[in-house]
């Protein structure tokens, strides 16, 4: 399909969450939907970063208003803290997208929780973030939450059930292919439970290919040899950051999207190219194993559902 930014139906009087959004695919996005008229929670850590990001989208005059709010992925207590503080205004959230991520560090981290930095910010820190949020969703007519996956939930991720933490043995990609595996299976058992309980969620998720990113430019694993390997290959294979924006937009805001959808650019391998369904791999549709990663999840963040 040849569908872009422009498609993006007017979201005057929505209110949209981005994590991750002071720069690359979160940056375009929470620009995207601000063009569109939406009012834009630019969520991350830094605040200077935030207000540079502010500064940017200023720029190009959006319709809709954006802010920045602090929120640390890799504590629970700040994403405590930034729940509590969109909850207190007592407003309904149209849209969550979560989007902010770590990729591959070297060798072993933790987060203050004590959690494997992967597993902890791209998975728990989510988990824990939506299940807080869901009153405000539920006050929405139509509430969706996007998660943002990766090519590499595919061949040979696997959720360590027996090794969640690395305390056996850390490899950088593995790690980072059981956090965006989670991503998926996080995406299909919300669903069912949503539509279990009548919370009244869509839910669906998307990749961005191979998007040129400071993910790994800048990200704690930039001298691995998968990040070197990535920049060889990004001359040939890669889009920018709107282009790997897209499918996230698309997962968001379309009226098209369905639930437990997942879309992806359609090029080769996936890496790049116009919006489009996207493989799911056989493991992400395991429902047994997404209910284990569930009850897991509740009981490593101590946030229960409903």
């Amino acid at each position: 399909m040849n569908w872009t930014a422009q498609n993006i139906p007017q979201q005057n009087g929505k209110l949209a969450i981005v994590t991750g959004a002071t720069g690359g695919i979160g940056y375009e996005t929470a620009l995207a939907l601000a063009m569109a008229g939406a009012e834009v929670i630019v969520a991350a850590r830094n605040p200077q970063k935030g207000r540079d990001a502010l500064a940017r989208i200023a720029g190009h005059r959006p319709a809709g208003k954006v802010r920045f709010e602090e929120i640390d992925l890799a504590s629970l207590a700040s994403v405590s803290a930034f729940a509590e503080r969109i909850l207190a205004e007592n407003r309904p959230l149209d849209l969550l997208i979560n989007n902010a991520g770590v990729m591959a560090p070297p060798t072993r981290k933790t987060t203050a929780d004590g959690f494997e930095l992967q597993f902890g910010t791209n998975h728990l820190a989510h988990f824990a973030l939506t299940a807080k949020l869901l009153p405000a969703l539920r006050r929405a007519s139509r509430p969706r939450v996007t998660n943002v996956s990766s090519l590499a939930h595919r061949a040979g991720a696997k959720i360590l059930f027996d090794n969640l933490q690395a305390e056996h043995g850390y490899k950088p990609w593995p790690f980072y292919q059981q956090s965006k595996l989670a991503n998926m299976l996080f995406t299909f058992e919300m669903q069912r439970r949503s539509d279990a309980a009548g919370w009244g969620l869509l839910v669906d998720a998307a990749h961005p290919g191979f998007a040129r990113t400071d993910l790994i430019a800048n990200g704690p694993g930039a001298n691995s040899l998968q990040a070197k390997g990535s920049r060889i290959l990004s001359r040939f294979l890669s889009h920018d950051s709107l282009g790997g924006a897209l499918p996230t937009l698309y997962a968001a805001a379309s009226p098209d999207a369905s639930p437990n959808g997942y879309y992806g650019p359609n090029g080769f391998y996936e890496m790049k190219g116009p919006v489009a369904p996207a493989y799911i791999a056989p493991r992400a549709k395991d429902a047994a194993s997404a209910k284990r990663l569930w009850e897991i999840s509740e009981k490593l963040t101590g946030v229960r559902w409903g």
